[in-house]
């Protein structure tokens, strides 16, 4: 019996009589995950962006399952990169706070047991495409972390020191350094200035589709990770993604040039969305691949996070809910919408679940939320709240700040404090805060330290390389 044949038994086994809704799913489904970094709620067609063009992030709401109220565990690139991985807030683990820096020898701890080493210990084959950021050295990458293969940056995109053509130096100051391409923890290439960081979307797809296409060839079941560095500053898109008349980059700095090169980076994401679509339809393997598009936080300068307040690093809702659309043809519904709420932490004990993988012995925060994907219409979420970096606390309807508190159900963008109309909740939420600080205080785990934390790449060794876009370039 080939595998398609085994994906209609199971759903046929597993209708649910009384609702008509299949239940099925095929036996260890391909795994695509978007990670977008710092792109904003309102940024994509589907929750209500008109500046920006994502068709194929809109027909990936309409095939699949849209979720309003999903959130990040938390607002900054590594913390929340963490919590991803291993299916835990990042204070558990010892990586809250500060994101990891070059120089600096904070690092993810080998001993806890991540996503990808669960899809490992399952039988699937691993690839991470993008942005790391947990750690930088030797031990510390991805391919020690549970992936197979590995090709991004090991820390953010704005952490780079750019290359001066007329006086042929890299201009290093503090933790902006070379920053490389690798390949497996080798440096094949780097940063060199605004253009290559232009490129940092398209390699990252290349390297994604190349590894699901060798994977779907061979029917071997397998998980993508792709952690973009895009939307995060510099601002840089791709050429193919400007207007002809677009002005050059000029990084972090606002202007019109700033709005222009946000809107190509944010299109040139929904261009790869469709890229792996199409992989997908061509491979023959679409029906039995779940495919998950979020991002890492709320977003930063230049973003909408509309209707919400705030942005990235932020405890109001601005900073910390997510954008997040999951297509699953055949097994997910199409077309719905749900208004539970559900974590990025979850997702390590959900794919375990759906995947036959199983978890470790380390404590996780990380719920099954299975059924949410499987039956939105009547599956409930199983979190009582959501604690926001121990400075607020979401419960049902109601979310503390500080000492405010907003009724969410009819004021989404937090604009009136109703803290003295109902007391008695403001000070059950704030017990329910104190309770997780407690919590994650005294079971928290220690982070890595890495013995020699230095980069990569200093300029001796930049040098020596190319620069992505001519790398990619040489590249079949």
């Amino acid at each position: 019996m080939n595998r398609t044949s085994i994906t209609v038994l199971s759903a046929l086994l597993l209708t649910d009589l009384a609702t008509g809704i299949c239940l099925g799913a095929p036996e260890k489904p391909n795994v695509v995950l978007f990670f977008i970094d710092d792109l904003g709620y309102g940024d994509i067609g589907p929750y209500g962006s008109k500046i920006n063009k994502t068709p194929n992030l809109d027909r990936m709401a309409a095939e699949g399952l849209k979720f309003t109220d999903f959130y990040v565990a938390s607002t900054q690139c590594s913390p929340s990169r963490t919590a991803l991985m291993t299916g835990c807030y990042a204070e558990r683990v010892g990586m809250g706070g500060k994101v990891c820096f070059p120089l600096k020898a904070k690092a993810l701890q080998p001993a806890e047991y991540t996503m990808a080493e669960m899809f490992k210990d399952a039988g699937y084959a691993t690839g991470c495409f993008g942005k790391w950021h947990l750690g930088h050295r030797a031990g510390y990458l991805p391919n020690a972390q549970g992936f197979d293969v590995y090709q991004g940056i090991p820390y953010s995109n704005d952490m780079w020191a750019p290359y001066d053509a007329a006086t042929k130096t890299w201009k290093i100051k503090g933790w902006q350094v070379p920053l490389p391409w690798i390949v497996d923890g080798k440096p094949v290439a780097v940063i060199k200035d605004a253009q290559d960081q232009g490129w940092l979307t398209h390699a990252t797809t290349r390297a994604a589709l190349s590894f699901i296409r060798e994977q779907g060839a061979k029917k071997k079941s397998f998980f993508a990770y792709l952690p973009y560095a895009a939307v995060h500053l510099p601002r840089t898109g791709h050429p193919d993604f400007l207007p002809p008349d677009a002005p050059p980059s000029r990084g972090n700095k606002t202007g019109a040039e700033f709005n222009v090169h946000l809107k190509a980076q944010i299109e040139e994401l929904d261009w790869a969305v469709g890229e792996v679509f199409t992989a997908l339809k061509e491979l023959e393997i679409e029906k039995d691949t779940l495919v998950i598009f979020m991002s890492d936080n709320g977003g930063s300068r230049g973003t909408s996070t509309a209707p919400l307040k705030g942005g990235k690093g932020s405890v109001f809702e601005g900073g910390q809910r997510t954008v997040f659309l999951i297509r699953w043809p055949e097994t997910i519904p199409e077309g719905k919408t749900s208004h539970e709420i559900g974590i990025s932490f979850d997702l390590l004990p959900t794919f375990a679940k759906l995947c036959g993988g199983k978890l470790s012995e380390n404590k996780i925060d990380g719920k099954d939320i299975s059924e949410l994907f499987l039956n939105p219409d009547r599956a409930k979420s199983p979190h009582e709240g959501v604690a926001h970096k121990g400075m607020a606390y979401r419960l049902g309807k109601w979310k503390m700040v500080a000492k405010q508190l907003f009724d969410l159900g009819k004021d989404l963008g937090e604009q009136t404090n109703v803290a003295k109309q109902h007391p008695e909740i403001l000070k059950l939420l704030k017990a329910k805060n104190q309770q997780w600080i407690v919590m994650m205080e005294r079971e928290a785990r220690p982070h890595a330290e890495m013995s020699d934390p230095s980069p990569l790449i200093m300029a001796k060794e930049a040098d020596a390389l190319p620069g992505l876009e001519d790398w990619l370039a040489k590249q079949k």
